[in-house]
């Protein structure tokens, strides 16, 4: 399944979207039930993010989430979301469908149309 490295993994999100907002707090809630230094959350658009991440640009972390991983390495998007599971107790064993034949580019798709789709979705999930 892959080792996860020392450290947290920032996910930077879209703070103004009630879904992503939501799926965030989801993640760190899950992640907190295990190690609470395997992930933390920043908004995209906060001065906090800014500071620490001036190379992210925000046009960037509004069309897809961004993970930032210990080793500096930046993930977007569905490429972050295994790497996010591997954080995450009860939920680590999901990250092996990822390396299925065909998983990552039909994530990618999925990925896409919900990250185009997803204040109109917001507004029906809510």
């Amino acid at each position: 399944m892959g080792e996860v490295a020392a450290g947290p993994a920032i996910l930077i999100y879209d703070g103004d979207c009630s879904m992503c907002r939501a799926s965030a707090l989801w993640l760190m809630r899950r992640a907190l039930a295990g190690r609470a230094d395997e992930l933390e959350i920043l908004p995209c658009r906060s001065p906090l993010r800014r500071e620490r991440f001036p190379a992210i640009a925000d046009e960037a972390c509004m069309r897809a989430m961004q993970l930032v991983l210990p080793d500096g390495r930046v993930l977007g998007g569905a490429d972050a979301a295994p790497e996010i599971l591997r954080r995450i107790p009860r939920w680590r064993w999901v990250a092996v469908f990822f390396s299925l034949p065909g998983a990552r580019p039909l994530s990618r798709r999925v990925y896409g149309w919900i990250a185009r789709n997803r204040m109109r979705l917001s507004c029906r999930l809510r």
